[in-house]
């Protein structure tokens, strides 16, 4: 048996800048990979998982050690190692035949425009996109753009193939399902395939090994897959080896790349928002505890189009209770965003009511502070500056001493102690999304609303900051709904998860009380003996209304 790697990095050491400027991305990296085996490069972004899949490809050289392709050192791009981007980079005038044929025309010179027609037709049916042959990239959705560039990668019949995080810009349902033509095409040929991502259930989904690149530019130990394949997402909740892999992976991720930022030097100021909430916010959640503190009674939401009302949310009963904390998910287009930008008094109510604390909501008002996927900054504005504009409204009689500390107690709970004074512009997509959520909690909600937060973030950011998310609230208890596509997240914020089914006339299909103790941490999770039994439970009802399905989950009396 053959045991030299197909691929290889040794002592690989990658860096930029000159200097004090020096900053180094990959430190003496060492990685050999088998010919036919699938590797998972796992690990947080800005740890150079891109840069080293450069390497690979041939699209940058190392400082000092060496790339290695079967014995001989990468010195550039070659067609036996296909890679796929993040982004499509498809040509948008040529369509999908279009798009795959210019590999095939690049590799298959010798063959007649017949037989290139056939290889054509034969990896546009490996990836399911038969029906779109004709279709250019503006017509296709992102999944379908994505399946392009596979289908072009595959074409050029590469010896490895290299996917650069190919899905994380995928909604969950396309990514599962692009995860699943993935492993198919791989099991065919069994090609050697090193795939880049941030998501560890895909890592454990479809490696033979999965292999963490630490913040510091090191890799860490391999983790082997020893579950069997076909491997089926639902079936893998109840399997021990997965369960077990998971909690190791995730424990080892969170140690080497989560770490307490947050210090204890600032006291909130006793003073009283002008929508009239409890003077200190931490104090937010004592009051009594309404059944009905926030009441969706027969809410539904119609648009006018020029083929008639088109009603996306309909009959949407619910009751909350004070200080308690919703997660809503379904599948893309069931109306969750549209429940809370109606709850936001962002978009108009076409039927029914939303009470919050005995009144009806209408219109936008600080009283509900919503937090968006994208947190919407001034660029041009500092962290504390983009919270103050909101503070300064709410609080009118602080001083502005008061109304300072409220800002900066909050920027230091979300662990922006350091850069509380830097331009918004010059933030990660992780510190804006810090800022926003600062931003709401310092303007002293009645209501907390959060619009899939962590939606454009990488996973491992993502838990990163819902730890934040829970710190904080842990501190106020403000009543909360969280629209959400992640189960994991769902689970781990929650009180109860209200699931809803699919739209048109989407409504809710289950509710689901999570009786799991506070304060919740992933890791407490990932070790309590029902988190697997919630997370199945919600599997369950998002397949079943994987394919448009409606009426298969059962109703529950959502008061």
């Amino acid at each position: 048996m053959n045991t030299t790697p197909i691929l290889e990095l040794s002592g690989v050491t990658v860096g930029y800048g000159d200097g004090a400027d020096h900053q180094t991305i990959l430190d003496d990296v060492t990685l050999k990979v088998q010919e036919g085996e699938f590797v998972a490069i796992l690990g947080f972004s800005g740890t150079g998982k891109t840069t080293l899949i450069n390497l690979l490809a041939g699209l940058a050289k190392p400082d000092t050690g060496a790339a290695i392709f079967r014995g001989k050192e990468i010195d550039g791009p070659g067609q036996e190692r296909g890679l796929v981007f993040q982004s499509y980079s498809l040509m948008p005038w040529l369509t999908v035949a279009g798009n795959i044929g210019l590999a095939v025309d690049a590799v298959h010179t010798r063959k007649s425009r017949v037989e290139r027609a056939a290889i054509v037709d034969k990896y546009i049916e490996m990836v399911n996109l038969t029906l779109a042959r004709d279709r250019r990239p503006a017509e296709l959705s992102g999944g379908m753009r994505q399946r392009v560039s596979v289908a072009r990668a595959l074409a050029m019949n590469p010896d490895v193939l290299l996917l650069d995080e190919p899905l994380s810009a995928l909604d969950a349902l396309t990514r599962a399902h692009l995860q699943d033509e993935i492993e198919s095409i791989w099991s065919v040929d069994k090609k050697t395939v090193v795939l880049i991502t941030n998501d560890v259930d895909e890592a454990i989904l479809l490696a033979d090994r999965i292999i963490p690149l630490n913040p510091d530019g090191t890799l860490g130990e391999a983790f082997p897959v020893s579950l069997p394949r076909p491997r089926d997402r639902t079936a893998m909740n109840n399997n021990a080896i997965f369960k077990t892999l998971r909690a190791q992976v995730t424990q080892y991720l969170m140690d080497v790349g989560i770490a307490a930022k947050v210090e204890e030097t600032r006291t909130l100021p006793t003073v009283t928002p002008i929508h009239g909430v409890p003077k200190a916010v931490a104090d937010a959640g004592v009051t009594g505890v309404g059944e009905r503190y926030l009441h969706y009674s027969q809410l539904s939401k119609v648009y006018p189009t020029p083929k008639g009302p088109l009603t996306v949310v309909e009959n949407f009963d619910l009751a909350m209770r004070k200080g308690e904390f919703i997660s809503l998910i379904g599948h893309s287009g069931c109306g969750k965003s549209t429940v809370l930008t109606m709850t936001a008094g962002l978009n108009a109510i076409s039927g029914g009511s939303i009470v919050l604390n005995g009144k009806h909501v209408v219109g936008a008002d600080p009283e509900r502070a919503v937090v968006f996927q994208a947190p919407s900054l001034f660029p041009w504005l500092s962290a504390k500056e983009n919270v103050s504009l909101g503070v300064d409204r709410v609080y009118p009689k602080a001083s502005r001493a008061e109304r300072r500390d409220v800002v900066e107690y909050y920027l230091e709970r979300v662990g922006l102690a350091e850069s509380m004074d830097k331009a918004a512009a010059d933030l990660s997509n992780g510190m804006k999304q810090r800022v926003g959520i600062a931003r709401a909690f310092a303007l002293s909600p009645k209501l907390l609303l959060l619009d899939e937060p962590f939606g454009m973030l990488d996973s491992l950011t993502r838990w990163e900051l819902q730890e934040v998310l829970m710190e904080v609230w842990s501190r106020t208890k403000v009543t909360a709904v969280c629209v959400t596509h992640d189960v994991d997240e769902a689970i781990l914020l929650a009180d109860r998860v209200v699931m809803m089914t699919n739209g048109p006339r989407a409504t809710i299909g289950k509710i689901m009380d999570v009786k799991l103790p506070r304060p919740r941490t992933r890791k407490a999770l990932l070790n309590h003996p029902d988190y697997y039994a919630y997370r199945e439970e919600l599997l369950t009802f998002l397949e079943e209304y994987e394919h448009g399905a409606k009426g298969k989950a059962s109703k529950k009396e959502a008061a």
